[in-house]
């Protein structure tokens, strides 16, 4: 009996507890807790998101590249719409009626998905549609203004540079699961590279509405919303001056043109020509498919996209591999007849005096000059077989960047090309080939492919004497600085104390006296010491393709820079003058007078004409100059 009378006291004791923690547990949440009402009351709430307004882009010197303007996307609830004024809205919002059929039927289609959510019905209006949607807003209740910020941009340059931002697809949200449907993303160019820092954070405003849908009340008078955080602006290293100068020069010219700061790796301009005008960035979807049918394909961003062959600048990398390798000197002399010729192959030059040395092969751009070098380097017995000799060369190459990603912070950038011995042996079988077999990449062409992103990091990097740090579009944001691989030195596997003799050619090719047959005497702007040099990659479509880098000043550098107008013909016609300029008006700050003819000439100079309109790479045959 006593046993059974201790059961039950525990029993009534264990109840009484479970209650008191019951109690205590709805005491909690009934009034100290007024999360779980929230989530009880969400079938009566509205909840409008609130969108971030996203973080500026400003250039190297604090001007505003992208920012941002006041717009409204009108929201809509599919399931409430009933009897709906079509041509009034069209009227309203400037839409066709096709447009409209064309989201309700989608809406059909995807009912199931869209349940009783909100979704966007358009994006972007104006502030003056906006203000004839408010007026008229009682005749349609199922719709609601939504206030957005888009792009607006203070400089008329760059838009490939820049990129675009545009609403996401269902593509993007499958592989993006933290963006949701009406939410905007970059797509390209530093839109896309600085994504994580703009896009900033949505928040939301959370409203009562009655059985009807509509909206009565702000919920606990705002208590619960969450506020929007903007998104973070980022400071590029480009020079907007610069970047809207050299668009303009590059005006009706296919090509591209990229300035880097030689000590750090800053990117000073981008540009691409054709490039997309920014006047549509913030329309991208209506222009779209305008722009995708354009013959120059200007969202193809040839700086960083378009391997093509480096012609006769690319001497400069097999005249640090010769002096590197031992096989050339500065006093060292080959000769010139309008070419190298040996056992049946032949490669044209220009006439020039002959011989030349190894500093005057550069200033005037010698062919048979770099075809013997080449020549030599490859016949080194120190490697036993010209494959072995090759392979060496090709590891030369890319320690100058060729042949690989850079690694830039700027998207779809590819590694261009650089051949090794395996190329040729599927050409012409396992020791079917010699030095005279591939004495093409002597003059930077052949199978050789690079991006101008490539050659202004080359003139970076002879500018350095021999290192270079990755190229980089993104200064910092916030208060984050660049990655430290940004910061770091690579070196070259050429001796630093050659290549002063390469820029002793260079800077004869600019500033040595007329009728000495330098190159580039276009380029000489007097108290700069610009180091240049030219070259006209042949191109079996059409004229050739002019090529120039260079840099300024010969000592304590402070830009370099690769100019490449595709089927311009000469080197020193068009792309030598068009970085001469850059350069000038980044060190000087303006173009003198006697050089504002040339200014003119560039400016005016339409060759959208010579160009057979495709990026794609066919591997020229040989180089001119």
């Amino acid at each position: 009996m006593a046993s059974d009378n201790h059961r039950f006291q525990y029993l009534m004791i264990g109840l009484a507890a479970a209650f008191l923690i019951l109690a205590t547990q709805l005491f909690r949440l009934q009034l100290l807790d007024n999360s779980f009402k929230v989530s009880a009351d969400n079938n009566a709430l509205y909840y409008q998101t609130r969108y971030p307004a996203r973080g500026l882009i400003l250039d190297r010197h604090g001007k505003v590249l992208v920012g941002n303007k006041n717009t409204y996307d009108i929201m809509v609830t599919p399931r409430y719409v009933k009897n709906l004024d079509t041509m009034e809205l069209c009227r309203i919002l400037d839409l066709s009626p096709e447009f409209v059929r064309n989201r309700f039927r989608e809406y059909r289609q995807y009912r199931t998905r869209i349940g009783y959510r909100t979704v966007t019905f358009v994006s972007q209006i104006s502030q003056e549609q906006y203000s004839r949607f408010i007026e008229m807003a009682h005749k349609f209740p199922e719709f609601k203004g939504v206030p957005r910020t888009t792009r607006m941009y203070p400089y008329n340059a760059g838009g490939n540079l820049l990129g675009y931002v545009t609403e996401v697809d269902r593509d993007f949200l499958d592989k993006h699961p933290d963006y949701t449907v009406g939410d905007y993303t970059g797509r390209t160019g530093l839109e896309e590279t600085c994504e994580p820092m703009l896009r900033g954070e949505k928040g939301y405003s959370i409203y009562l509405r009655d059985a009807s849908n509509r909206i009565q009340s702000s919920y606990h008078d705002g208590a619960f919303d969450k506020p929007a955080v903007a998104g973070t602006d980022v400071t590029s290293t480009i020079d907007a001056e610069l970047q809207n100068y050299g668009e303009e020069l590059m005006r009706n010219k296919v090509g591209s043109v990229i300035a880097i700061e030689p000590a750090t790796g800053e990117i000073l301009s981008m540009i691409s020509s054709p490039g997309i005008d920014v006047s549509v960035l913030g329309e991208i979807n209506k222009h779209y498919s305008s722009i995708a049918a354009d013959p120059f394909k200007p969202m193809f961003n040839r700086a960083v996209m378009s391997p093509q062959p480096p012609g006769s600048v690319f001497k400069l990398v097999n005249g640090l591999i010769g002096l590197q390798e031992g096989v050339v000197g500065t006093k060292t002399e080959f000769p010139c007849h309008n070419g190298f010729s040996a056992r049946g192959i032949t490669v044209g030059c220009h006439s020039h005096k002959s011989p030349v040395d190894f500093t005057e092969a550069i200033m005037v751009s010698c062919n048979s000059y770099f075809c013997y070098l080449f020549r030599d380097i490859l016949e080194n017995p120190a490697y036993g077989s010209e494959s072995k000799a090759l392979d060496k060369w090709a590891e030369y190459v890319r320690s100058f960047g060729f042949g690989t990603r850079l690694g830039s912070d700027f998207p779809s950038e590819t590694p261009g090309f650089v051949p090794t011995s395996r190329t040729y042996d599927k050409v012409y079988g396992q020791g079917g080939w010699k030095a005279l077999s591939v004495i093409s990449l002597s003059i930077g062409q052949g199978e050789l492919g690079c991006t101008p992103l490539h050659l202004a990091n080359l003139a970076a990097t002879i500018a350095n004497r021999g290192w270079y740090r990755i190229p980089h579009i993104v200064r910092y944001h916030g208060n984050d600085t660049i990655d430290a691989q940004y910061s770091r030195k690579h070196l070259t596997m050429v001796d630093t104390s050659h290549f002063e003799k390469v820029i002793e050619g260079m800077y004869q090719a600019v500033n040595a006296p007329y009728g000495s047959g330098a190159t580039a005497r276009v380029a000489a702007v007097e108290g700069l010491d610009i180091c240049g040099k030219t070259g006209t990659a042949e191109n079996p479509h059409g004229d050739e393709h002019a090529v120039f880098v260079c840099f300024a000043p010969r000592e304590n550098p402070q830009i370099a820079i690769a100019v490449y107008i595709e089927n311009a013909g000469y080197g020193a016609t068009w792309a030598a003058p068009v970085a001469s300029l850059m350069v000038e008006k980044y060190l000087n700050g303006t173009i003198s007078p006697e050089r504002k003819w040339l200014e003119q000439k560039m400016l005016d100079a339409n060759l959208l004409h010579k160009v057979p309109a495709s990026p794609d790479y066919v591997p020229p045959k040989k180089d001119k100059r």
